[in-house]
């Protein structure tokens, strides 16, 4: 994947974040916008890295069961959102 279609994956993981205020979204959500297409899956591997990259970096958390997971080390369906600042 070249440095663009990181760029573009991140972009969308943060604006679908923001755009939920408190709430999560599903990492498929962002693939399927970031594709424009139907053929989506392909971006699934990128979107995980990339989701990796902004929690290590604290610009979004990742969650499985509604809790916060370490970045390095999850396994299964995970959701994607904002830090919350409580």
């Amino acid at each position: 994947m070249t440095d663009t279609e990181e760029a573009t994956v991140a972009n969308v993981i943060l604006d679908l974040a923001a755009a939920r205020g408190g709430g999560t979204l599903c990492p498929t959500e962002a693939a399927r916008a970031a594709s424009g297409t139907a053929d989506w899956h392909h971006l699934m591997p990128l979107v995980r890295r990339v989701a990796v990259r902004l929690a290590l970096e604290g610009r979004i958390v990742i969650t499985r069961k509604g809790k916060p997971v370490d970045p390095t080390d999850f396994k299964g369906v995970y959701r994607l959102g904002l830090p919350r600042n409580d």
